[in-house]
């Protein structure tokens, strides 16, 4: 674990709702406007009703395609002429592939090591190029300098880039628009990207909405980034949940301390529980990381202590849930 002195800057200006319109004019004819599926039998289980955004049926498998393409597409030709460079545990680096290949340049992916052998050939198939390093921040970080002081590939960061936050907060802006009425919004964190996102497109389009980030324990640095104030990170995790396994970066961090109501942990079990359980219910593939997003809901007791302000019609909350991704190595199943 590594901390470090934050202070809240003065002139820090997180991206605005235009630019998040902008963003979504940009990707949409790029990619899928995912379905927003129901689950009787997950309401009654958790009374409460359930939207699920379902990101594990966007192109290239998870939301990380609608950050990559509106990053890449926002790139001058000059810019993008020597390819792309990032680090990533799969998905992230799946979505650069894609969207380089959109603009006809390389994509150079960093991935750690231990990343899923699916993940890696997902990459592989868009035309990525692998560097493998450790499985720790550290050296994902050095290993993608020299990569691209050698490429003069630009840098496009997973998630500490305002194109990245703004592409990610459509798929909330997506959410909302068709379910406009929703209590709360439900989503995993890792590196922040997806939840800053969520934060800025949900509270610009209903100010008094919930957004909740959901976090294993074993990766636990945004829950304590947030409870203490101060900047903290995990070099490296085990967590299943193997797209989670990053830690916020200063603007994710900033975002999330201005509109974020809480971050909830949940346990390896938990995990592993959640996916198992919406397989079987709603019969789709969600990876680990997705089921983050839906565990701490299906615990007993969860919308107590979730103290949500009741409807007026006296219905159930209605809570919105992002199925981040569904990207799983069906051979290396945990259950």
């Amino acid at each position: 674990m590594s901390t470090a002195p934050q202070v809240e800057s003065s002139n820090f200006e997180a991206p605005s709702w235009d630019t998040i319109c902008e963003a979504h004019a940009r990707i949409a004819s790029r990619i899928h406007r995912t379905p927003v599926l129901t689950s009787h039998s997950l309401d009654v289980m958790a009374r409460a009703q359930f939207f699920f955004k379902c990101e594990n049926f966007q192109k290239t498998g998870s939301f990380k395609i609608r950050g990559a393409a509106n990053a890449i597409l926002s790139l001058t030709d000059a810019e993008a002429g020597h390819g792309i460079v990032t680090p990533s545990s799969g998905n992230h680096g799946a979505a650069v592939a894609c969207a380089a290949a959109w603009r006809g340049v390389p994509a150079y992916i960093v991935m750690p090591k231990n990343a899923p052998a699916v993940k890696c050939r997902a990459v592989e198939s868009y035309g990525g190029r692998i560097t493998f390093s450790e499985p720790t921040i550290t050296s994902r970080q050095e290993t993608s300098a020299r990569v691209q002081a050698a490429t003069g590939a630009i840098l496009i960061h997973p998630y500490d880039n305002d194109r990245i936050i703004t592409g990610q907060a459509t798929a909330a802006k997506e959410l909302l628009e068709e379910i406009p009425d929703i209590d709360a919004v439900f989503a995993p964190v890792s590196g922040g990207g997806l939840l800053s996102g969520t934060c800025l497109a949900a509270k610009a389009m209903r100010a008094n909405i919930r957004i909740v980030g959901c976090e294993p324990a074993r990766a636990d640095d945004a829950y304590r980034s947030l409870a203490t104030g101060t900047l903290q990170s995990l070099d490296s995790s085990d967590t299943i949940a193997d797209g989670l396994r990053a830690s916020l970066a200063p603007r994710t961090f900033r975002i999330l301390r201005r509109h974020l109501d809480r971050v909830l942990l949940v346990s390896e079990e938990e995990i592993v529980a959640a996916m198992r359980l919406v397989w079987e219910r709603m019969k789709i593939i969600i990876e680990p990381s997705s089921a983050v997003a839906i565990a701490p809901l299906l615990r007993p007791g969860a919308l107590t202590e979730l103290s949500l302000p009741a409807r007026p019609d006296g219905a159930p909350p209605k809570l919105g849930v992002i199925f981040s991704g569904g990207n799983v190595d069906l051979s290396a199943l945990p259950f």
